[in-house]
């Protein structure tokens, strides 16, 4: 059996916060392997800056290209028509994964708003969730929050180092001509500018 870490986001860049998440959970809950799940259609927002999902799809292998032993990029969700529920995710990489260990990995934010994702409670049937904060932040909240949700009480947490670095922001200062070296791997960092995105 194979412990598989499932992180998805925008990636709209992917950045050295969400690098580090991909790094912890392994580290903290013994992944053999992270995937990096990059939305092809957010369900729950509009996606701003939108440099096209097949950018946003290459910018993450590039993130990973280096850890290919234990990180990975899917296209999953970007090859899929329609809006990127992660039930359906999560159902599909158990289809295609049957002896695999799945857990989902989600941060503070985003878990706090699970009970209103589509069918929240398959999510727990479906793989084990863990929420990246960090150290205490908002768990006891995120606790009560879910509580009442089948699966809760199993939840992990992952201690998560202070990093504030948001993708809009990075959009941000792309546009605005300013550097974005240490933020971003250099190798996306290169491919930004290559493409002209988020000029």
């Amino acid at each position: 059996m194979t412990a598989v870490g499932i992180l998805g986001g925008t990636f709209n860049p992917p950045h050295l916060a969400h690098m580090v998440c991909a790094s912890e959970a392994r580290a903290q809950l013994s992944l053999d392997r992270v995937l990096l799940v990059p939305t092809g259609v957010p369900p729950h927002k509009e996606m701003e800056e939108e440099p096209g999902r097949i950018h946003r799809l290459e910018m993450c292998r590039l993130a990973a290209n280096g850890h290919r032993d234990w990180l990975d990029v899917s296209s999953i969700e970007v090859d899929r028509d329609g809006p990127s529920y992660t039930v359906d995710t999560l159902g599909e990489i158990n289809a295609t994964r049957p002896g695999d260990e799945l857990t989902f990995i989600v941060g503070g934010d985003m878990a706090w708003s699970l009970p209103s994702w589509h069918q929240p409670e398959t999510i727990f049937e479906l793989a084990t969730v863990a929420v990246a904060e960090r150290a205490g932040a908002r768990r006891e909240e995120v606790r009560v929050r879910l509580a009442g949700m089948h699966g809760a009480p199993r939840i992990r947490y992952i201690d998560m180092p202070r990093l504030d670095i948001s993708s809009s922001a990075l959009r941000r200062r792309v546009r605005e001509g300013q550097p974005i070296d240490y933020l971003v791997p250099d190798a996306v960092a290169d491919y930004i500018e290559r493409q002209g995105l988020y000029r």
